[in-house]
């Protein structure tokens, strides 16, 4: 949760950085090429003594095969017993790449270069480790042939492998597999994070994850033109003294229907127990009476209902009067799918001029009619998942997956909202275009219930203080960190959305105590 922003690369970006490190900053390729295999070398040795290890070197005919060349001689010098495995033709290494193996073909070391699967040698499967040097993050199609063959012999020897800068496999650039990949216990990238080393499924290929800079001159980390990075805690303004619960937020939850009880009582807690000061909730009348009974620091605003029990279309004005007197709305949560309930929402979108996060049942409303969103006035939040997404943006959800971070931030663009996309690293787009990749959460946080409870926190890190844009990252950081926090007390396995609301004032304790 500490340190400052680390923006995070596409291949592309990455490319014009190493090019820049060399033309501008006068900084060698081979230098940096000496610099990432120390850095891999260094991560190996946190593990266990090299002295004596028998290493296999899988390293391909790229710059990242040039790192594994440099990465054997430093561990030959280091007492480590090397293999390495070339099935690339020498003709076509270039530059650092082929000096390197220069200086490796006079050294005590086996070098075996496979050009068929029989040629595989036996040493994978006895080694004590393996390093994956075979593609960098510039892959972009399919492995086939001798690599896939040796990307799988690799998994089934199952060593530990440490990866150099992505697993073997892996786009750099979404995280896609490509066909398949390594499965590696550690990863080293270089200069700063690629995207397909904090996107699923990539993510999962990767093990632990070790950022080295390889001396890039810090001008370059925090590169203006590279618009996403990882999503770090944004300072928290100090709790007033004197405060009182006005000072804190103030939020209208339009929420809840017949059957849909727990989710308008999961947002307007969470808001509550990450310290937001007033909850109000407008819910059909026949509902109330439920919630209540377990949320009774809640302020109720009973509203008309259709024969389903959930909210009608007379709960217009009487609702916008109420959310005159707030700060912030939650619209969606158990909202339910009645026809008259989602006009409704289209019509409260059109017309609150506050800012207003659209969750659940709410994006189901206006995903048919998206042009209310672009002509509000007031900022939008939109929170959905990925089949929520796909109704948003009109395309499937495998479409999506391939590329999901570049699509976010087009819509976010396209309807001028703040996005949140749920998942594993949950992706926050502003409409700017800056994007953020979270870190915290795990899978026991797909649980139902989580998604509202992660709308109660986003309003109230509004009503703490913090700009939207600052809301939005703090709401979906704090909500992830109070799933950590839930995990390792309880376990992922059997996590309740109603856990987190118990971890959420630890969450905020933990992130206070290190500004």
């Amino acid at each position: 949760l500490t340190g400052g922003v680390m923006k995070v690369a596409t291949v592309e970006e990455m490319r014009r950085l190493d090019g820049e490190a060399t033309e501008r900053f006068g900084i060698p390729e081979i230098l940096l090429m000496e610099n990432a295999a120390l850095a891999v070398v260094s991560v190996m040795e946190k593990t266990a003594p090299l002295a004596g290890e028998r290493v296999v070197i899988v390293c391909g005919t790229g710059n990242n095969g040039g790192d594994g060349f440099a990465v054997a001689r430093l561990l030959l010098s280091r007492g480590a017993d090397v293999t390495v495995i070339f099935p690339g033709n020498p003709e076509k290494l270039t530059g650092s790449a082929a000096v390197n193996y220069g200086m490796l073909r006079r050294l005590p070391l086996r070098l075996e270069n496979p050009v068929s699967t029989e040629m595989l040698p036996p040493s994978l499967a006895s080694c004590d480790r393996i390093v994956d040097a075979l593609f960098g993050t510039g892959l972009t199609r399919e492995v086939t042939g001798l690599h896939r063959e040796i990307i799988e012999a690799v998994n089934r020897a199952g060593k530990p492998v440490t990866s150099v800068d992505i697993p073997s496999g892996v786009s750099g650039d979404t995280g896609e597999i490509l066909g398949t990949a390594v499965r590696a216990r550690q990863t080293v990238t270089f200069g700063l994070p690629k995207r397909g080393n904090l996107l699923y499924p990539g993510a999962a290929f990767c093990g632990k994850l070790f950022v080295s800079h390889i001396s890039f001159p810090p001008p370059l980390y925090g590169d203006e033109r590279i618009p996403v990075a990882v999503n770090g805690p944004v300072p928290l303004p100090p709790r007033k003294d004197a405060g009182h619960k006005g000072d804190f937020g103030e939020a209208l939850f339009v929420a809840g229907a017949s059957g849909y009880y727990g989710a308008p009582l999961l947002s307007a807690k969470a808001f509550l127990r990450a310290g937001g000061g007033y909850a109000r909730l407008a819910a059909p009348r026949s509902v109330i009476p439920v919630i209540a009974g377990k949320g009774s620091e809640i302020v109720f605003h009973p509203q008309g209902e259709t024969v389903s029990g959930s909210l009608s279309p007379d709960s217009l004005k009487p609702i916008l009067e109420t959310a005159g007197r707030t700060d912030f709305v939650v619209l969606g949560p158990g909202l339910s799918l009645n026809d008259e309930t989602a006009r409704l929402a289209r019509d409260l979108a059109g017309k609150l001029d506050r800012p207003l996060l659209i969750d659940g049942d709410g994006l189901t409303a206006l995903s048919a009619s998206p042009h209310i969103l672009k002509k509000r006035k007031a900022p939008t939040i939109l929170t959905p998942h990925m089949g929520e997404m796909a109704r948003l943006t009109g395309r499937p959800v495998s479409e999506l997956e391939r590329d999901r971070l570049e699509i976010l931030r087009e819509t976010s663009l396209a309807l001028r909202s703040f996005i949140v996309l749920k998942g594993a690293h949950t992706l926050v787009s502003e409409p700017g275009g800056r994007t953020w990749i979270n870190l915290t959460g795990n899978s026991g946080m797909a649980t139902a219930g989580a998604g509202d409870v992660l709308t109660g926190c986003i309003a109230a890190m509004a009503g703490l203080g913090l700009d939207l844009a600052g809301a939005v990252r703090m709401g979906v950081l704090v909500h992830g960190l109070a799933g950590d926090l839930a995990a390792r007390s309880l376990g992922e396995d059997g996590l309740l959305a109603g856990d987190l609301l118990r971890f959420l004032p630890r969450a905020l304790k933990t992130i206070r105590k290190q500004q």
